[in-house]
Order: C-alpha cells, then structure tokens, then sequence
C-alpha cells in the first residue's frame, strides 16, 4: 500500500523531475495498454478527492466536503462535462417550470441545511406537500396517506433539479477552495507509478480534455449509470430494463388555493402515473407507461395530451388503453366517457388545464445496483452506484444519502490519521448505504411487478391488503415517516 502523503502543505510534497514508466492503463472497456508515462506536474495535480459528475450527488459530496471542520482542507478537484454556468447564473420564470423535478425528504433537506446549501434554493419554487393518495387502477382500492390536522410534519419537498444544482454551486462559491472543472471530458484513466519518492500505483489518475492529468487519492464516481469510474474499477452493475419509459410534463391545474396540497399515484397495469404539486396552479406528471403509449402521448396534441392525463386519473384501465391508440379526438372520446363515469372529486387531483409548451419527455426505466459501492481509492454514489424505479420517488434522496454517509466515513478516517482512499475507510460508507438502498430498490422494484398485472386474483389480494393498511392508521403513520426519510 501507498504511504500517506499530507496534501495539505505543498511544501510538504518532494519536487519531482521528470521521469518516464510504463503503468498499465485501463480504459473505459477495461483494456490493458502499455503506456508511456511523463510528467513534470504531479505536485500541483494530486488531490484527496478528485469527484467525477458534477450533478446534485457529486455537488453535494463537494460541498460538503468543503462545509466541514474535518475536511475542509483537503484538496477537491470536480469534474464535469457540461457547463455549469448553466446552473450558477440559472434565472427561472414564474410562468415556466423544468419537467426534470424531484421529490425531496426532510431528510435530505436536512443534510442540505446543515451544509448550508438550503438557503441558496429559492424556496419560492419550492412547494411541499403533507399528504398522498394512491389507489389501484383495476379495483379502486385506495390508502390515503395524511398526517392529519395536529400533525404539520411535511412528507416531501417538490423542486426543480436546476433549483437544486443553483444552491449546490451557490454554496460552493460561498465557502471556495474547491477547482470546479467543467466543459471537461474524462479521456481516461489509469493507475499512477513510481516516482521515487511518491509511490502513485496504486493511485488512480484521470486525464481529462488537454491532456491535463490529475492523482487521487480517492475517486469519486458520480458519473451516472454509465459511470467510466466504475467501469474503471471493475465493478459490476446488475439489474434489469422494466421495458417502460417514464413521461414527465410540466402541467396548469385548476387553482385551489383552499385546498392543501396533496401528491396523487394511480396504478395502471401499464405502469403508475403521478401528478405532484408545484408553487402556484403547476404541477409535474411522472407517467411510467408502455414505449408505445410513451411514444403515442409525445405526438399528441396539447388539448388531446391533456384529456389522456385527465383521464388516466379518472377513467377505467379499459378506457385509457382503449383512448391510448387513438391518434385523435380524444379530447371528445375523454368528455363523453367522462361524463358517464362517476368519480368523487375529492378522490381525483384538480383538473389539468393546459401542459406548458416543449415540457413533454420521456425516458427508459431501469433497475440497477452495483456490486460494491466501493474498492481500494474508488467510491460510488447517486447513478453510478443505482437506478430505481420513479414511482416512490426516491433516486434523488438516495444520491444525497449516500453524499452524507460517505463525508462521514471521511471525517471519521480524517479524524483517526487514517488513509481517506483505502477500503478500510470506505467501509463504513458502503455498510451504511448498501442495505438501505438495496431494501429501498428491492420494495420498489416488488411494488412495479405486483401491481403490472390485472389478473384478478392478483388483483384481489393486492386490494385486500391496500384496504387492510388504509385502516391501520399506526402502520400508515410509519410508512409516512419511512418515506419521508426518518431513520
């Protein structure tokens, strides 16, 4: 093993001349190359913590590497591939909404206030919600989730992701100290050598555009689910496609200022479909259809896309399947149907009105998890480490708990002089965040398959038991907290 060299003094760092070996090199598709090695640079080059990904979880383990007591000295290198100005001088309108939007838990919000990160998000676009209904499709069964009139307590916080990364990178301006590389690829990396008196083997070392070389001490990969990073450290990522694509849209529902906001899942035996509230009469639809109906609801018309929503709300699974291969009219076929079907408003969300102009995307739904979050001066978080299914709403939260979980196996390591890459320091990250998230993914993964079906008998017992936690006000009160991220 490497010894420990303190990058927090370069004068503590030996000069280095320029000196030529041969390391291996490991591509992307793990491919051994020979090859030639040379620089003059290494001192300025080495960080602890290089991050690659600089997306709501790679900024999130930047600032609060940089937020810390413990950590803050150490040297943070981030790199991204998109401008992040983009998120820095982000100047929204308060007629338009982005559709990429997440739910947070007070949880993340938490760590996120502790970071200082929550006080640069505009709260104005921020809307939080107390209460949840979700039914079946087939046979109505309903549970209402609501922490009641003595309760305040917020199950979640609706934001933009934009909102999100701007208090990232406002934070981060705040307290500096860290290089924020953008508009930057990853050409490749590959292990370090022996340069004398710095031994860099076992150093990762990520080249990126330029030709630019930088040594960490630990990578972070936070890279998405194509993450080089994993690949890099040859960490196998298993799981499978749900043959689903999730559509998202920015919405206008009728204004109800009077009632109290509420998120609102319907399970389909295509997939679920949720409207959750946003400031003011917007609202953002999570569709998780077949790639068919995704592709038929992209071509729709603005009046006929919002009569498919209204309906996937309010008619029979008969009906919209029946609706979902029209290529017009739909607007007239939703009316008529509509009127001959009964529904209780109070059971249905507000009626959508309008979906804003460009809004409409969609995108494949996966599952996967990696087979270790860590290895020797490798970390894993957000996308690179899982994808989950959209319909509980928790792949944002998981990035931001695994940010937490592993700045405070850093600070610990830190704290004890210990070496911040070695797996003996990253162990307590993975033991932390490896079994919740699995539990999480693994329920969520049995909730898309049990209610993908409208065989009845299925459909019988998974009613039965909707209906059996609907009146156990104790159980539903601890599913509240599980998903608002209380531990």
């Amino acid at each position: 093993m490497s010894p420990i060299w303190c990058l927090r003094s370069r004068a503590a760092v030996p000069h280095l001349r320029s000196l030529t070996s041969q390391p291996q090199f490991i591509a992307f598709r793990h491919s051994s190359v020979p090859r030639t090695y040379a620089t003059t640079n290494i001192p300025e080059n080495l960080y602890d913590v290089v991050i690659v990904g600089g997306g709501p979880a790679g900024l999130s383990l930047a600032t609060s590497l940089r937020s810390s007591s413990v950590t803050s000295r150490l040297r943070v290198a981030l790199i991204e591939g998109l401008d992040l100005d983009a998120g820095r001088k982000w100047k929204p309108s308060s007629e338009n909404y982005s559709n990429r939007v997440s739910s947070l838990t007070p949880c993340s919000v938490g760590f996120l206030t502790d970071i200082g990160v929550w006080k640069h998000v505009q709260r104005n676009r921020v809307q939080d919600y107390h209460g949840m209904q979700v039914w079946d499709g087939v046979s109505g069964s309903r549970i209402v989730f609501d922490w009641g009139a003595e309760n305040s307590s917020t199950i979640a916080y609706m934001t933009e992701n934009v909102n999100l990364v701007h208090g990232l990178l406002s934070r981060l301006g705040e307290l500096g100290g860290a290089q924020l590389i953008d508009k930057t690829r990853v050409e490749g990396i590959y292990f370090g050598g022996d340069h004398g008196t710095l031994d860099l083997r076992t150093w990762p070392i990520v080249q990126i555009t330029g030709g630019r070389e930088l040594a960490a001490r630990l990578l972070v990969g936070a890279d998405g689910a194509n993450s080089p990073v994993r690949a890099f450290a040859g960490i196998e990522s298993r799981g499978w496609d749900y043959g689903r694509h999730g559509v998202v849209a920015t919405v206008k529902i009728e204004d109800m200022p009077d009632v109290e906001r509420t998120a609102y899942q319907r399970f389909l035996p295509t997939g679920p479909v949720a409207l959750l509230p946003l400031p003011g009469n917007f609202a953002t639809l999570v569709w998780s259809t077949t790639p068919e109906i995704a592709a038929r609801l992209k071509k729709l018309s603005p009046v006929d896309f919002v009569a498919m929503v209204n309906s996937a709300f309010r008619l029979s699974h008969v009906d919209i399947a029946y609706m979902a291969k029209m290529d017009g009219g739909i607007l007239e076929e939703y009316q008529w149907r509509q009127s001959v079907t009964p529904s209780d408003k109070a059971e249905v969300p507000s009626k959508i009105l309008e979906v804003q102009e460009n809004s409409i995307a969609s995108f494949p739904l996966k599952m996967r998890h990696v087979d270790s979050y860590i290895s020797e001066r490798v970390a894993l978080v957000g996308d690179a480490a899982h994808t989950i299914h959209p319909l509980a709403g928790q792949g944002l939260n998981q990035g931001i708990g695994d940010a937490q979980f592993l700045i405070k196996a850093l600070e610990t390591a830190v704290q004890n002089g210990q070496d911040i890459g070695s797996t003996l320091s990253l162990e307590p990250y993975c033991s932390d965040q490896y079994f919740k998230n699995n539990l999480m993914i693994g329920i969520v993964d049995k909730l898309h398959k049990l209610y993908g079906t409208a065989f009845p008998p299925v459909v019988a017992v998974r009613s039965l038991g909707l209906r059996a936690v609907n009146a156990m006000e104790r159980l539903k009160s601890m599913i509240m907290k599980q998903a608002a991220g209380e531990r």
